[in-house]
């Protein structure tokens, strides 16, 4: 389906003829002249018929070009075919470890040892990818929390920023105080009303930075209606070689504090989830789906596309046209009077 934003712009049409008639003519240049014997002044008189031929033909391009440039300034819109979109009103925010612990190599993807993080990346982007109709944002912390994008349906820039995160970008030590307070502040703004608060906190270790502490941000979140899921990630057993030879096995997630991190959750109507391994961490997010459902389809939604490009672009194809036949005319003159004198002086 067309439509014009601003159909009025066709009062415009009629405006070259108004100015025609409402402004005097131009004088008509006079050229003085001298007849020859010979054919040449034939030439002139029947240069002089196609001369008022092409006046006519310049008059139907001119225009054609004025109203293409008026069907522009309408703004010609195309609505294409209703779409339904999925609007649950959910704000969902994602807070996501950068600690220098989750280099921990102690995760496998397609078989190949892979560090936390890595993991992380790969199983949060494809939970991001469902999360159609949901407003989504990112924070990363580490020594410090930082908003790395606003809430938004945009769901491929949220994918795109997390790939792009890397380990020790927001320090060594890990504030996960900061991380809950700063996802109060920024889901609180956007509230909308009746819509859900939720945050997916993952980290591997401790709150040892930061200037709020955990509990007291949980608080803080409860008294919002922040529903907080947070996921220990890291797993409990790996083999290491031995200083003195052969191998034993560490827990790698020693500084892992489950009892904070179940605590926050529980105050604020969330669970905490355990990932050992990469499985258990995509069994967790397709939990966090049931949880927390996607909505089905409720609005409508038609795709506009802008045309007022096409009918611009002949408008000024044809006005550029224009101007080149403006400049070629005296061109074209002055050889005809070059071949006339040099006729008159053959003669």
């Amino acid at each position: 389906m067309l439509e014009f934003v601003w159909p009025w712009a066709f009062l415009f049409l009629p405006l070259p003829w108004l100015v025609r008639r409402v402004l005097p003519e131009a004088d008509a240049m006079q050229e003085a002249g001298l007849r020859v014997p010979g054919f040449t002044g034939f030439a002139m008189l029947s240069g002089r018929t196609a001369t008022e031929q092409l006046v006519n033909w310049r008059f139907w391009v001119a225009a054609i070009a004025w109203i293409l440039l008026v069907v522009a300034a309408a703004r010609p819109q195309h609505f294409g075919d209703e779409l339904d979109v999925r609007v649950s009103g959910r704000n969902l925010m994602l807070a996501v470890d950068l600690s220098g612990s989750m280099d921990q190599k102690d995760f496998e993807l397609g078989n190949t040892r892979v560090d936390r993080l890595t993991a992380t990346k790969a199983v949060a982007s494809d939970f991001i990818g469902r999360r159609e109709g949901d407003r989504i944002g990112l924070i990363l912390f580490g020594e410090r929390a930082y908003l790395q994008v606003p809430l938004t349906l945009d769901r491929e820039t949220v994918k795109t920023l997390l790939l792009e995160a890397f380990i020790g970008l927001a320090g060594e030590k890990t504030a996960i105080g900061d991380a809950i307070t700063l996802a109060v502040k920024r889901i609180h703004e956007q509230q909308q009303d009746g819509g859900e608060q939720v945050l997916v906190l993952l980290t591997d270790g401790a709150n040892t930075a930061g200037e709020v502490d955990p509990l007291k941000a949980a608080e803080l979140a409860a008294q919002v209606g922040l529903r907080i899921y947070t996921i220990g990630i890291g797993a409990e057993q790996i083999e290491v070689a031995s200083v003195l030879g052969g191998r034993r096995r560490v827990n790698p997630s020693a500084d892992l504090d489950e009892a904070t991190l179940t605590r926050i959750a529980e105050m604020t109507g969330g669970r905490y989830f355990r990932a050992r391994d990469t499985a258990a961490l995509q069994d967790i997010y397709r939990l966090v789906d049931e949880l927390e459902p996607v909505e089905e389809p409720e609005a409508g939604f038609r795709p506009v596309r802008s045309l007022y490009h096409l009918p611009l672009a002949g408008s000024f194809v044809l006005a550029a046209f224009m101007c080149l036949l403006a400049l070629a005319a005296p061109l074209a003159k002055r050889r005809s009077r070059t071949i006339r004198e040099a006729d008159g002086h053959a003669g």
